[in-house]
């Protein structure tokens, strides 16, 4: 069985038609996490990126009642989300480096 280790609070992006990003919550050292656990509660597409970051239709489908953990590569500051047919809320948690 993994554990996750999550000390710090998380992100919530509010998806709809149009993509929205925020920055990458930090860990508990106060930097950018080496990864992160994604969870939606509708179905949404989701992109790691830069502050420019911007997510489509055809990234990566985080599905309702689901999650995802991702690796955050060097240089990775931001995180997007857009909705795929509905509105829902996309949270981002930092996960500690164990």
């Amino acid at each position: 069985m993994d554990y996750l280790s999550i000390t710090k609070t998380g992100a919530n992006i509010t998806t709809g038609a149009a993509s929205a990003s925020v920055p990458i919550p930090v860990a508990s050292s106060g930097e950018v996490p080496r990864y992160v656990r994604v969870i939606a509660t509708a179905a949404a597409h989701v992109k790691l990126g830069t502050s420019a970051v911007a997510a489509v239709a055809a990234d990566l489908m985080v599905q309702p009642a689901d999650s995802v953990t991702l690796v955050v590569p060097r240089g990775m500051t931001h995180i997007a989300a857009i909705q795929d047919t509905a509105a829902g809320t996309v949270n981002i948690v930092p996960l500690e480096d164990c």
